[in-house]
């Protein structure tokens, strides 16, 4: 398992996009590649970066009013093969799955929609499934992905990419999974609250 990990590819799925700019602009100086869906596609798309659709890699369009746009073997397959795995990389070949490097998220705001006072259809809508898995993929394969899992994250690795350069160390990795699955975690438990109640 090589220890340091070129990032060449990136999945962004986000909900707030404030302080995401100045991490894209050093990314796309770096030569890593985008993908996206929706809103953020479109946002990455407004700072003059290419962005290529999910939906082109997946040949699915985002669906059911936007619940499934991620969540596709093609995109998951890409976050969790082994990257050393010569049976995983011989699969990636033969269902064209593109290697996913980073994966960067910021969940649908939980917490706040229900301090809000909305409505129960609401709050429903704003338990994020895709993102969720998206972080606990990322998390599981630290080895080969990198997961920034919420905003919080985005200074933190603006600051490993201007030192190092794109690439990671298995120990940063491991770092964002450990944070990562903190932020899992507390959402789900904010979740079951709700439901508790």
């Amino acid at each position: 398992m090589a220890e340091t990990k070129q990032i060449k590819t990136a999945l962004v799925s986000v909900f707030h996009k404030d302080g995401l700019d100045e991490l894209l602009k050093k990314l796309n100086a770096e030569g890593v590649k985008f993908l996206s869906t929706g809103g953020t596609q479109s946002f990455i798309e407004s700072l003059g970066y290419e962005c290529q659709k999910v939906e082109d890699v997946t040949t699915y369009p985002s669906i059911l009013g936007g619940r499934v746009k991620t969540l596709h073997p093609k995109v998951f397959g890409g976050i969790l093969a082994r990257r050393s795995n010569e049976g995983d990389r011989q699969q990636m070949a033969q269902y064209e799955i593109p290697e996913i490097d980073l994966v960067i998220v910021d969940l649908y705001p939980f917490e706040q929609t229900v301090a809000s006072g909305a409505g129960e259809a609401d709050i429903i809508e704003k338990i994020d499934i895709g993102g969720i898995s998206l972080i606990r993929a990322g998390a599981k394969n630290f080895a080969d992905v990198v997961i920034i899992p919420s905003k919080a994250e985005y200074g933190e690795l603006l600051d490993i990419i201007n030192a190092q350069g794109a690439a990671t160390t298995l120990e940063q990795r491991r770092h964002f999974a450990t944070k990562a699955f903190g932020v899992s975690s507390h959402y789900d438990t904010a979740i079951h609250s709700w439901f508790a109640k």
